[in-house]
């Protein structure tokens, strides 16, 4: 029975809470992203700081104005004009807003009743609530009756049933990714209709419906984000993209409609600038990671200045750490010239932001390695300059949207990609589903079992290319299950392991299991034990270059731009080194290749694409295979990498070299959980001298500081 009264003592004070916030909502107009109250400060910042802003917008309506409307969705124009209209109070405005709002309704009623999408993204369709919102007041009680009645069928016809399909290309997608799809409208479409007398009961329901799916949505990205930060994908062309646009935008119409700043209730979405800097590379580069397109692994920082903006502004008093250092990134991050959000308005909301203080030397506070736990990600470098070394290591995590079959990878960077990630994704196209997603594409360990029947992933086949099944590549059958089994970050040397047994198929894998030491500046260590369930499942160690390489017995090298890799096989004692790819085998898997469709935008021959990589395996099928590699990365110039030997003993084995005053040897145990032992002596004087950790460092906010 006490069970039974917890629950129902629970049910009803999440009832009365709905109730509460609910009650807050304002009865007038404006109530989305500004209110009456709000407004005077958003129309002196569009006419003071903004001015220049504004005028580019106020041109646009212009020119729109003197063009005839078509049969198409004009939201974002609709919000546009209205935004122009309450600026100037010119009757001009508001009448090319209303007739803009109404061409958009009756194209969003007849793209459901035709059973096609409106457009992927949800965003033109947010504008173009917020333009009914707006205009609310010059409407007459007849026009908000029609214009809001059928736009709120419009969007309850676009919502996931179970009684009907998505049309092509239409976005149903949940709270766990990006949230601009037909169920983000909800919120919007019932705090713009809420007690309006126009359809009150669809309009509660939508808007309820609509709040508990944005907080679930926070819910999400917040376990994704823990105590480190992140979003929800390690993809940042949507991480730092679209993604945040739907935090800000809920957190922005929740206090214009109630009065009060949810957002510090969220204090994770502030973690993000930490993410944002881990992720950069000189050159406002990134690594790469998951659907990234791989054409220039340039970072989508146009879209940054606004988001690291929005996050001042709902943070600066609540999370003064974090945003001290996202003004620090901010002015590292310079606004886009021609700046064209797809919310048009964010600038002029930014009305509060305080005058921060930049965070001082933070680079000096960072630690040479950050782990993301959720996110499955850990990051190392040497420093943050254009001569440091970087490197992306993937493990773990919680994520699974737009992620590949690519647990224990890793990236390097130095001075241009040494190792890296392979592939685009042409949509649609087979070399995405059959090549880009899989193993083979990136810098892990196979396992060839004859016949196994691989997952799909995302995509299908281009119009003219034959539907072929998913070859077998010999990689990995699930996104998520890896774990990160240790890690640790100090002055001298970093390191992760992964376990990513359970990603493999149980039949042909017992142990998968990857060491990753980064020895500052230039050094990694990578050591695998590989176990299959049977001798003459063929096991290969992949490295992936951009470059053809050059192979030397068991060594080989390959440069990029100005930086350059070596990697020397120390086990297998008797492998075999093999390079792959050149014109016709780039993306070669499973006998074939596997090329971007004909007339794709992209050739492939695209150098990050990747177009060779090397392949190590042993001679001869064991069940037990251990893999140990040294990697060192310097300039183009480098001539020839360092002299390492293999050690062995007392059940480790390792490596032991000299660079430069430092003598270093890694040990790794060769059973059991991973371990192993890092020495160091400089100039002949033992300065490390320690196991590597068996347990994960815990470390949190913006700086990594443990717990």
């Amino acid at each position: 029975m006490i069970p039974l009264l917890l629950l129902l003592l629970l049910t009803a004070c999440l009832s009365l809470a709905a109730e509460n916030w609910q009650s807050l909502i304002r009865r007038d107009h404006p109530r989305l992203f500004f209110n009456r109250d709000t407004w005077p400060a958003v129309k002196a910042h569009a006419l003071g700081p903004e001015a220049a802003t504004f005028a580019a917008l106020k041109a646009r309506v212009d020119e729109l104005a003197a063009k005839p409307l078509e049969a198409a969705d004009y939201g974002a124009q609709a919000a546009e004009a209205a935004f122009v209209f309450l600026i100037t109070d010119e009757q001009k405005y508001g009448d090319l807003a209303t007739r803009l709002l109404e061409a958009s309704i009756d194209f969003y009623s007849r793209c459901y009743a035709e059973q096609r999408t409106v457009n992927w993204y949800s965003f033109s369709r947010i504008n173009a609530w917020a333009a009914f919102d707006w205009l609310f007041n010059r409407l007459t009680p007849a026009e908000r009756s029609r214009m809001g009645a059928a736009f709120l069928k419009a969007v309850e016809g676009a919502q996931p049933t179970k009684t009907r399909k998505a049309f092509d290309r239409e976005n149903w997608g949940g709270t766990n990714s990006g949230f601009y799809s037909t169920p983000s409208l909800l919120w919007y479409a019932g705090l713009a209709t809420y007690r309006d007398g126009i359809n009150d009961g669809m309009a509660g329901q939508m808007l309820t419906s609509g709040y508990a799916q944005f907080v679930k949505l926070l819910e999400f990205r917040r376990h994704a984000a823990a105590d480190d930060g992140g979003s929800a994908s390690g993809a940042l062309n949507y991480a730092l993209a679209a993604y945040p646009w739907a935090e800000f935008n809920f957190f922005h119409t929740y206090e214009s409609a109630t009065g009060r700043n949810i957002a510090r209730e969220w204090p994770y979405v502030a973690y993000l600038p930490g993410y944002i800097f881990w992720n950069w590379l000189p050159g406002g580069r990134e690594f790469g990671y998951g659907d990234a397109y791989h054409t220039t692994n340039q970072m989508r920082v146009e879209g940054l200045n606004i988001h690291l903006s929005q996050s001042l502004q709902f943070y600066a008093a609540a999370e003064p750490e974090c945003a001290a250092f996202a003004r620090w990134l901010l002015e590292k991050t310079p606004r886009p010239a021609a700046e064209r959000l797809p919310f048009f308005f964010a600038r002029f909301l930014l009305t509060a932001i305080p005058n921060v203080t930049p965070a001082k030397d933070p680079l000096a506070r960072m630690p040479m390695a950050r782990h993301f736990e959720n996110m499955g990600q850990t990051l190392l470098r040497s420093g943050s300059g254009p001569d440091d070394s970087y490197a992306l290591f993937t493990a773990g995590g919680v994520l699974e949207q737009h992620k590949h079959f690519d647990h224990n990878n890793f990236v390097i960077y130095r001075k241009g990609f040494l190792a890296i990630d392979t592939g685009t994704r042409p949509e649609p196209g087979q070399h995405l589903t059959h090549y880009y997603s899989r193993t083979v594409a990136h810098n892990a360990i196979l396992i060839r079992m004859p016949d196994e029947q691989m997952p799909r992933y995302w995509g299908g086949p281009a119009p003219g290319e034959e539907a072929l099944p998913v070859p077998n590549d010999g990689g990995q059958r699930r996104a998520l299950g890896s774990k990160v089994v240790a890690f640790e970050t100090n002055n001298d040397y970093s390191y992760v392991a992964g376990d990513a047994t359970v990603t493999y198929d149980e039949r042909k894998c017992r142990l998968a299991l990857r060491q990753f030491v980064f020895l500052p500046p230039d050094h990694f260590v990578v050591f695998d034990r590989v176990s299959s369930t049977r001798p003459e499942y063929r096991k290969t160690w992949l490295l992936h270059t951009v470059e053809e390489p050059r192979l030397a017995a068991r060594e080989f090298s390959a440069v990029h731009e100005q930086g350059k890799l070596f990697c020397r096989t120390l086990l297998p004692e008797k492998a075999e080194l093999a390079k792959v790819g050149g014109p016709g085998k780039q993306f070669w898997s499973d006998g074939r290749n596997w090329p971007l469709p004909p007339g794709y935008r992209t050739p492939d021959t695209t150098p990050l694409l990747g177009q060779w990589r090397v392949e190590v395996s042993p001679r001869e099928g064991r069940a037990d295979d251990p893999f140990l590699h040294l990697i060192q990365v310097g300039d183009a110039g480098l001539e020839r990498m360092v002299n390492a030997r293999l050690v062995r003993g007392g059940g480790r084995v390792g490596v032991r070299f000299r660079y430069g005053a430092s003598d270093w040897e890694v040990l790794f145990g060769t059973e059991g959980p991973a371990s192993g032992h890092v020495t160091l002596r400089k100039s002949g004087k033992l300065t490390v001298d320690r196991d590597l950790s068996r347990e994960v460092m815990r470390q949190a906010g913006v700086y990594g500081v443990t717990p």
